[in-house]
């Protein structure tokens, strides 16, 4: 029976006129604190006996507690659906299967909307999916968002209406069909066969009419030689996974060489199975990605890879061509290599990225003297069609005046192209000019048209990377601006009143017999086995090899230039994410630079150093490239570089449609001659200031340090007993020896029950490319903070990707050398010296990110308890208790936390994604912004893992083997299997055999902290 008694706390709540019934009802602080009064009197402070610990609790538990409640916060109103969408369940996430094409990247992906809104980049694991996405794909959502987008046609630098559009370009077209001039689309490698179809349909009419094809980094030479090999313009495809071994001239296969998309095949063949793994060889100039994750590395300058190459030549296919030697210390070197790579016969890939068609052409010999099984002509790549002849005779007919119309889509060639005066010069006499871009790039600037172009999460389109592999690009939001597709466009002006989608639609069928439209959508992709048809032509490689071999060397510096991991091609510049994406290799942010040997950097007076702050500042210096300058180069002092070799990224130094804080670098495409990679400069020191870098790591070596990256050869990793190559602390426990991580502070509870997750991350698979920093920035709303912030090395990023070079040549020499120092002063000496690195280090790449410590220092430290351990072994943050003592972060042995120092959040101080409506909207609604003077870290994406758990237990049916892996974003993003996420507790799940494999370790697991994050020992085949 129900009690209908009433309780009071006081006699004067029976008074029902009281005054003080609604203060004591509704505040929970009856008297108002005196904190004024106590922190402003020094005398006060000075004679209390209150400890600084109990100072913070009273400050985080009462002060924090008055202060938010004298304060009223932000009133956000939400509108709800007037009629709510069947296809949106507000705060459940809908997946779309889309391809991303925008000349430069190409991949199969998902994309992730929370209410019409795309927020992440996901793989697609389907059948037919064939590349998997990159940190720049990763960042391309963004991109989406960007503030500088064109938001509506311009016709002569002034806003019209796509009917003002239209009007003016069939008048020109009705012009050059009348014979006034020919009638030219220039576009980059769109790999899309219908757009192809569309373009031949529409300039069938104009007499003269050509499309001509434009990368900005043109694979030109390689495409020649497998045309002339082949009878087809495309690249051969590489499946890595099936050699033994692989040996590389300036091909930075992990990297972006033909377009990318190699690693998860590559690794396949390095995580050492049944005692086997492949070989990797890797000659080159700079020190690459695809480099740093070789077994052996040879520095070259490119003439002396070119006498490399023909050795390599002649000892494979048996030929007897004349040729140079190499320096003296790596002739022998390239001569094994050689040898290892004949012997493994069809089990052995040989590839370069020398832009030479004579190189190119004794790579294919090579590989088909191999018979090589991962050489696949058969599934040639369309990712790259560029023709560099093609592009040169364009700009000589503009110039001459014969080019009437001009149509462009997805180029932009006053930035990208060598001779950029020159091309504008030509573009000045073509009467008319229309370019389709995102922005009012430095091309629709001065174009007649500048006519704005949907983001491809905005658009319909189809892609076919490979040979057999078809893609669909749909839309996943509706356009945001006033753009028009550049294939409705063409159909447009063509007369034909057709949508694109409908033209796509009905062209789609001819490559995918037997599924559906909607099931095509539905999937994103489409794969047709291909029948080996290809069959080699006869080809003159002898001539080819004289030609190489017979190549003089550079009278000064050779430079090589290349595309940054991060930046790619440049035509993200605008991007935050991308922007602050610190390079694998140098570490180093916001910024390009030319990279110098360390001895040719001694002679030409550079140096880099580092200032009080722990700042990283260097030289300046002008290059000169065939006549033409660059002025205020910054110079980085490469590990690896080779002498005699110097390294410039492309994709810098842009102005137009940018916001100011990404106006950063300068242009390497001036020195870009002949679309060829390989130029003779010539370095001069600048004096006066220094460049100011903002680099994230300091530190270039582990100085002996064998227990933060494990390592071990082949053969210790085959024929001796696990604890010899992956050693286990021990400490002394009534006085024995016991291992370390068997000693326990705490009494441990059980964590059977339930889930408990841990993180796998082996480091033969980790190639260093960074997919899950971006991946991680996406998904938990991680925010930008800028150069001048990263170089106070207040970078906010989660997870961090070191990166550590070897003192002597390699990492088990620097052990040996620690570990025969005898006393103090050679100790010193020793350790000193251990801090530079080699001329030509072995380079480790190691993930780190909050270990999730089931024993976790942080938790013990934490005045207010806004730092705890979770039941499923993760380390929570409650960011609204956290004061921002920092204790965490100095009790942290891994340096993982993050101190919000500021707000980055509608901050005009900090203008980048986060400062205005539109950036906002990549925001994640899982996770809170967080404001300023918190601890920010991983969190094993909880959200996730807590979506996973609720959404199986919606269905009623347990969490799926292996669906734990796809609730962290990191793990998710990793396409080389280098990190895998699960629950320990499932006895199926794939978590649970990596933790019990021969290879498993914890970081620094001898201070007892027993994290749920564990690595692989690192496996050279050397």
């Amino acid at each position: 029976m129900a009690s209908n008694k009433k309780y009071w706390q006081s006699v004067e709540e029976l008074n029902e006129n009281s005054s003080i019934v609604e203060k004591l009802r509704n505040n929970e602080f009856v008297e108002e604190i005196p904190t004024d009064e106590f922190l402003g009197d020094k005398e006060a402070l000075s004679s209390s006996s209150t400890s600084r610990r109990d100072f913070l609790k009273y400050v985080g538990f009462s002060t924090a507690a008055a202060s938010l409640a004298a304060c009223e916060g932000p009133v956000i109103k939400s509108i709800p659906y007037v009629v709510q969408p069947e296809v949106i369940i507000p705060g459940v996430a809908d997946y779309y299967a889309t391809t991303i094409a925008d000349g430069f990247d190409f991949a199969n992906i998902l994309i992730k909307t929370r209410e019409g809104r795309p927020i992440k980049v996901e793989n697609n694991t389907l059948a037919g999916a064939k590349v998997s996405a990159n940190g720049r794909v990763h960042a391309s959502v963004l991109s989406l968002y960007d503030s500088m987008r064109l938001k509506q046609p311009v016709i002569s630098g002034k806003p019209a209406s796509w009917e003002a559009v239209d009007t003016t370009v069939k008048k020109g077209l009705s012009e050059a069909a009348a014979g006034a001039g020919s009638v030219v689309v220039l576009t980059g490698t769109t790999a899309s066969p219908s757009t192809e179809k569309l373009i031949a349909e529409f300039g069938a009419k104009y007499p003269g009419f050509k499309h001509v094809v434009y990368d900005a980094v043109s694979s030109s030479e390689a495409l020649d030689a497998f045309q002339a090999v082949y009878g087809e313009r495309a690249l051969a495809d590489y499946d890595f996974g099936k050699a033994d071994v692989i040996l590389s001239v300036g091909a930075d296969f992990v990297g972006d060489w033909q377009g990318g998309g190699y690693d998860s095949g590559y690794t396949q063949g390095r995580i050492p199975k049944n005692g086997k793994m492949s070989k990797h060889i890797q000659i080159e100039s700079n020190m690459s990605l695809t480099g740093a994750n070789a077994d052996k590395r040879i520095p070259l300058t490119v003439t002396e890879q070119k006498y490399a190459l023909v050795k390599i030549y002649n000892i494979v296919t048996g030929a007897a061509v004349s040729v140079p030697d190499v320096t003296k210390p790596y002739d022998q070197a390239v001569v094994n290599a050689a040898n290892q790579l004949k012997a493994a016969g069809s089990k052995g890939v040989f590839v370069t990225g020398l832009d030479d068609v004579n190189a190119q052409l004794l790579a294919i010999a090579i590989n088909n003297s191999l018979q090589s099984a991962a050489f696949n002509p058969d599934g040639a790549r369309y990712v790259r069609k560029g023709d560099a002849k093609a592009v040169a005779q364009l700009v000589a007919d503009m110039k001459a005046g014969t080019v009437h119309t001009l149509i462009m889509s997805g180029v932009n060639p006053v930035y990208t192209y060598p001779d950029s005066a020159g091309f504008t010069e030509a573009l000045k006499k073509v009467k008319l000019s229309v370019s389709f871009s995102l922005k009012e790039d430095e091309t629709a600037s001065i174009a007649t048209v500048a006519a704005a172009a949907p983001h491809y999460l905005e658009a319909w389109g189809d892609v076919t990377i490979a040979k057999g592999h078809y893609g669909i690009t749909q839309p996943t939001i509706r356009p945001l601006f006033n753009t028009k597709q550049f294939q409705d466009a063409l159909l447009s002006w063509s007369g034909n009143g057709q949508s694109y989608y409908d033209y796509l639609k009905a062209f789609a069928p001819t490559f995918t017999t037997g599924k559906t439209w909607n099931q095509l959508v539905h999937d994103g992709v489409y794969l047709n086995e291909v029948p080996a048809t290809v069959s080699a032509a006869p080809a003159d490689y002898g001539t080819a090899a004289t030609t190489l071999a017979s190549a003089k060397k550079a009278g000064g510096l050779e430079m090589v230039l290349y595309t940054k991991t991060g930046m790619g091609d440049g035509q993200q510049a605008n991007n935050p994410w991308l922007q602050e994406f610190p390079d694998p290799i140098t570490r180093v942010s916001w910024d390009n630079y030319v990279t110098v040997a360390k001895a040719d950097a001694d002679a030409l007076g550079l140096e880099n150093y580092n200032v009080a702050n722990g700042g990283l500042n260097g030289s300046y210096v002008t290059i000169e490239v065939n006549g033409k300058k660059l002025e205020k180069v910054p110079v980085i002092i490469q590990p690896g570089q080779a002498k005699g070799s110097v390294g410039l990224s492309l994709g810098y130094g842009r102005k137009a449609a940018m916001k100011k804080e990404m106006m950063v670098g300068v242009n390497a495409y001036s020195l870009y001659t002949n679309f060829n990679a390989f130029q003779v400069a010539k370095l001069t020191k600048e004096n006066g200031d220094d460049h100011e870098f903002a680099c994230v790591q300091l530190q270039k070596t582990l100085m002996g340090r064998g227990d933060i990256v494990k390592e071990a050869t082949l053969k210790d990793f085959n024929e001796k007993d696990v604890a010899d190559w992956n050693i286990m602390p021990v400490v002394s426990y009534d006085h024995k020896e016991v291992p370390a991580a068997s000693i326990d502070l705490w009494e441990s509870f059980d964590r059977t029950t339930g889930h408990h997750f841990n993180l796998s991350i082996d480091l033969n698979a980790c190639t260093g490319c960074g997919a899950c920093v971006i991946a991680c920035h996406a998904e938990n709303n991680v925010p930008v903070v800028g150069k001048s912030e990263i170089r106070r090395s207040r970078d906010m990023h989660w997870l961090r990707i070191d990166r550590y070079y070897s003192h002597e040549d390699t990492f088990a020499g620097d052990v040996n050398l620690k570990n025969n120092a005898n006393g103090l002063l050679e100790s010193v000496d020793t350790f000193t010296a251990m801090e530079d690195p080699a001329e030509n280090p072995q380079v480790v790449f190691q993930p780190v990110m909050c270990q999730h410590c089931n024993h976790a220092p942080c938790e013990t430290v934490c005045p207010v308890a806004a730092t705890s351990h979770g039941r499923q072994g993760q380390n929570h943050m409650a960011y609204n208790r956290c004061v921002g003592t920092r204790y965490c972060a100095n009790n942290c042995p891994y340096k993982v936390r993050r101190f919000n120092w500021f707000l980055y959040n509608k901050n005009s101080e900090f203008d980048y994604h986060m400062n205005d409506d539109l950036g906002r909207m990549v925001l994640n609604p899982d996770v809170n912004v967080r404001s300023r003077g918190v601890m920010e870290k991983c969190s094993f994406c909880i959200q996730s893992t807590q979506a996973t758990i609720l959404k199986a237990k919606r269905e009623g049916r347990p969490v799926a083997k292996g669906e734990f892996n796809d609730s962290c974003a990191c793990s998710a993003a990793c396409s080389t299997g280098a990190m895998v996420f699960g629950d320990v507790n499932e006895k199926e799940d794939p978590i649970v055999r990596l933790k019990e494999d021969d290879r498993a370790y914890h970081l620094l697991s001898h201070i007892g902290t027993q994290p749920n994050v564990f690595y692989h020992v690192k496996v050279r085949n050397t």
